[in-house]
């Protein structure tokens, strides 16, 4: 008796181990088959070793890509054209250069995107191109080479011996005879120095002791005045108070003292006109009436009988 076979689950685990095979060859790859992408190229006249297919591409440290495609220029063969795809909508302005960064000690190698100002117009393929073109910008390792393929050619081997050469005749001519008396002068002072101050150790020390006591009272000090501060900010703003308090109050006096014043002022004439006159008459008659009184007192003081007797007779003279 041949055995039933179940056709409809073998189909089911059939279709199931496919779908499994096919997102585990998805997620080894590394493909997002359900975003958008926008294709660029980046030539590059460095090498690339260590960039391949898949590399990431990041903006700014974040990954938006990854690399399509690296083959030499077909055009060019001192270029490397290098196909990205980049995720639709990532900011591609046409200020934004791409560079290789070397990814610490393992050598893998990333593309970042660099730049790309607010007010720069989004990247657009030109005429007669297939897709628009970033500019590359030359990675660190590439300006090193750079800079010691020209140190170490032979123009700049030849100027790096003489100036080694000039510099050693420089320090040759520093060095003669006069400069190095002076420089042993110079040492033996600082000998001296020193000694001075190992023998004054003490001094040095107590001298430092002073300096860290008045340091602390410097700093108790501003404690202090920074305490106080507030309180007297407070008195002088209830004085400056105070005193605009008096100024206005002093204002207003003088303005009553003005308009009284300006009442008064037929008053002042009239008495000035009038009672001054009669006032200087009176003056006159009291000092002549005080005169008088002098002359009297004086009499009376030489001859007190006369407030009995009265005045005597003058003695008549010869022939009267």
């Amino acid at each position: 008796m041949e055995p039933k076979v179940n056709y409809v689950v073998v189909g089911a685990f059939v279709v199931l181990l496919s779908a499994t095979v096919l997102g585990i060859i998805l997620w080894l790859g590394k493909t997002d088959y359900r975003g958008i992408y926008d294709r660029y190229y980046v030539y590059m006249r460095e090498s690339v070793a260590g960039l391949s297919v898949d590399s990431t591409v990041k903006y700014r440290g974040v990954d938006v890509g990854r690399v399509k495609e690296v083959v030499l220029n077909p055009e060019n063969s001192e270029e490397v054209r290098v196909t990205l795809d980049i995720v639709a909508g990532t900011p591609v302005k046409s200020d934004t250069e791409a560079l290789l960064v070397t990814q610490g000690l393992t050598g893998l190698v990333t593309l970042n995107l660099t730049g790309g100002s607010r007010d720069a117009p989004p990247l657009a393929a030109g005429a007669g191109q297939a897709y628009p073109i970033i500019k590359s910008a030359p990675s660190l390792f590439g300006r090193l080479d750079s800079v010691l393929s020209q140190v170490l050619s032979e123009q700049g081997l030849s100027n790096l011996v003489a100036n080694l050469n000039g510099l050693a005749q420089n320090a040759s001519s520093a060095l003669d005879e006069e400069n190095r008396k002076a420089l042993r002068q110079i040492l033996k002072d600082l000998s001296e120095v020193a000694r001075t101050l190992a023998a004054r150790s003490g001094q040095v020390d107590r001298g430092v002791q002073s300096a860290a006591q008045a340091a602390e009272q410097a700093a108790r000090l501003t404690e202090h005045l920074g305490k106080q501060l507030p309180v007297l900010l407070d008195r002088v703003n209830k004085s400056a108070a105070g005193l605009q308090q008096m100024t206005e109050e002093l204002t207003r006096t003088s303005r009553s003292v003005g308009e009284v014043i300006g009442a008064s002022k037929p008053d002042i004439e009239r008495f000035s006109r009038q009672t001054l006159a009669d006032t200087g008459l009176l003056i006159t008659e009291l000092r002549q009436l005080t005169a008088t009184l002098n002359r009297v007192a004086q009499q009376i003081e030489r001859q007190p009988n006369v407030l009995v007797l009265g005045r005597s007779a003058q003695p008549k003279g010869p022939g009267e």
